[in-house]
C-alpha cells in the first residue's frame, strides 16, 4: 500500500484492487467479438427448431424476441451466410404463423 494522501491529507481507507502496480490485480480481459463457430452454432439450432417445429415452439414474446434477435445475431457472421440464415429463419417463422392463424380461424369456426 502506498503512503498517498488525498486532498484533504487523509489517507484512503481501501485501496483500488485494480489500476496500475505491482501490487494491484489486473482488471478481467473481455472478448469483445463473439466467436463466428458459436453464433453460427446456435443459429443453426434454432433454425432447427423451427423447421422442425409444427406449431410455433415459442411463447409470443419470446417469437418475437427471436425475430429480433436471430438477424442481430448473424450479422457476426460471413454477409453471404448471415444473409441465407436470416431468410430461411424468416420463412419459418413466416410458416409458423399462418399455421397458427389457420388453426386459430378453424377452432373459432367450430367454436
Amino acid at each position: 500500500m502506498t503512503d498517498e494522501t488525498d486532498l484533504f491529507g487523509k489517507r484512503p481507507g481501501q485501496a483500488s484492487l485494480f489500476g496500475a502496480g505491482d501490487d494491484r490485480l489486473q482488471a478481467p480481459l473481455q472478448r469483445s467479438l463473439p466467436d463466428p463457430e458459436t453464433v453460427r452454432v446456435r443459429l443453426k439450432a434454432l433454425l432447427e427448431k423451427a423447421r422442425s417445429a409444427e406449431k410455433m415452439p415459442w411463447s409470443e414474446r419470446d417469437a418475437r424476441m427471436w425475430q429480433t434477435v436471430f438477424p442481430n445475431m448473424a450479422k457476426w457472421l460471413p454477409k453471404d451466410e448471415a444473409d441465407q440464415l436470416r431468410f430461411e429463419f424468416a420463412q419459418e417463422m413466416q410458416r409458423l404463423r399462418q399455421d397458427a392463424g389457420e388453426q386459430t380461424a378453424v377452432s373459432q369456426s367450430f367454436g
